[in-house]
């Protein structure tokens, strides 16, 4: 068996997901999607958010080609695009909700020029709790956070959190 090519489709998958997720979230789910992505742009209460069913909508493709490369005959193609959308969302769950939303408890500090980046980023797209006016939709590329602050500095802040003043 030639493992070049499945290797290929798994890094192309990989790397095409990233512009897939940009799409979805900037069109979708700032979109018609809002009645269940809004859920993640508000304080969370308890362990799931409406959210949370994008997760499994966007994991059927993936077990749908992984079952047809490995049980049904579409061969180790399908089996790798599978797996390539299965690593972005592993990827995507690793970073977004541990990471930055801190779903499971660690002590993790972002130290590198990237992940402070991208979590800046995100940080900066969740001041955000409007539909509309938010920044920076990619989730493993994403604009500095001068840029990002810029922007929203030219939207006049709309929509944007207002601080939270800790009672006294």
């Amino acid at each position: 068996m030639n493992v070049v090519l499945p290797l290929l489709v798994f890094c192309v998958t990989l790397a095409a997901m990233e512009g897939f997720a940009y799409v979805m979230h900037r069109w979708i789910m700032h979109g018609p999607g809002w009645f269940l992505h809004a859920s993640h742009h508000r304080p969370r209460t308890g362990m799931w958010e409406a959210n949370d069913l994008y997760f499994v909508i966007f994991a059927l493709p993936s077990i749908l080609l992984l079952l047809g490369g490995v049980q049904w005959g579409w061969g180790n193609a399908a089996t790798a695009c599978g797996a390539g959308i299965a690593a972005y969302g592993a990827i995507y769950l690793s970073f977004h909700d541990i990471i930055v939303h801190r779903r499971v408890s660690h002590r993790y500090v972002p130290r590198s020029t990237y992940m402070k980046r991208i979590v800046q980023a995100h940080r900066l797209h969740h001041a955000v709790e409007t539909k509309e006016g938010t920044v920076s939709f990619g989730f493993l590329v994403a604009p500095r956070p001068e840029q990002l602050k810029r922007e929203l500095a030219r939207r006049n802040r709309a929509g944007v959190r207002a601080p939270v003043i800790p009672a006294e």
